[in-house]
């Protein structure tokens, strides 16, 4: 038990900023009681639905990619759907509570995803990087870059 004494007002700040705990095989994976970046620890009120759901995404993103070879890139499959994967080259969000994936299909044709926060299920997928002979594209760390140069961000 924690017998630290708190103002209400820092009890409050607590609860409002936001906390991750992810627990894997791999101890290395674990992220453990404090793992919430820099970058995403405004307090959770003072954003929209579709930002705090677009920031939280790149971070599973980033984190996926951490864990696939130079021969895989991150994809997003549909959950409940027949339409396939997107191979992800893009995501944004529009306020106050769509998300946007762009990219492309298994044939290279474009696809994009517009989705309501409450409707978000994704699920993450490895696929073979491209065939152009280029690196595997690693979006998660454009995206994770993007969001510290954020000059809305604080």
């Amino acid at each position: 038990m924690d017998d630290t004494i708190s103002t209400a007002a820092e009890y409050a700040e607590a609860a409002a900023i936001p906390r991750m705990r992810e627990v894997h095989c791999d101890p290395d994976s674990n992220t453990g009681p404090d793992g919430v970046p820099d970058a995403l620890r405004k307090p959770v009120v003072s954003k929209s639905p579709a930002q705090w759901a677009y920031e939280r995404l790149i971070l599973y993103i980033q984190n996926f990619e951490k864990q696939l070879d130079a021969e895989h890139e991150v994809a997003m499959g549909f959950a409940g759907d027949n339409a396939g994967v997107l191979r992800i080259a893009g995501m944004g969000y529009f306020d106050p509570d769509i998300v946007t994936f762009y990219g492309s299909d298994a044939n290279g044709s474009r696809m994009q995803l517009i989705q309501h926060v409450s409707q978000l299920s994704v699920m993450l997928r490895a696929l073979p990087r491209a065939a152009d002979g280029g690196p595997a594209t690693r979006i998660g760390f454009r995206l994770a870059a993007d969001l510290e140069a954020d000059p809305e961000k604080d």
